[in-house]
């Protein structure tokens, strides 16, 4: 698989410095940071089951049913309102229908087990 944009590594899930990414998620993934024209920082990627149970005991808002255990989903680091704009559009016009926006990242995945067209806050 050939990325434009990134690393499969920056992928990896920290317990197992491994990823199951899901392919059709990361083109299009590659296709949003074409648009952006803006470096994406992947702050979450794939995770283990462990990782993701971690996650959650230390306070963090991790589903137990995460889009990232799954390779369908990442997060995307955004430093101010300019860069969240910019990240939120072009993963808008990438076709992504999954966004959830926090104040220093933005979740996006690609899960059609899940309800599509929505935008939640954390």
């Amino acid at each position: 698989m050939t990325l434009k944009y990134f690393k499969l590594s920056e992928f990896n899930c920290p317990f197992l410095k491994d990823q199951k990414m899901n392919y059709t998620f990361l083109e299009k993934l590659d296709y949003a940071r074409g648009l952006a024209e803006i470096p994406f920082k992947i702050t979450s990627g794939f995770r283990c089951k462990e990782y993701n149970e971690d996650l959650i005991k230390r306070g963090y808002k991790a589903s137990r049913n995460s889009s990232h255990l799954k390779g369908l989903a990442a997060d995307i680091s955004v430093k101010d309102s300019k860069s969240r704009f910019i990240v939120f559009n072009s993963l808008l016009l990438a076709g992504f229908t999954r966004i959830g926006i926090a104040e220093t990242f933005i979740h996006v995945d690609l899960d059609l087990e899940k309800t599509q067209n929505v935008i939640w806050t954390y």
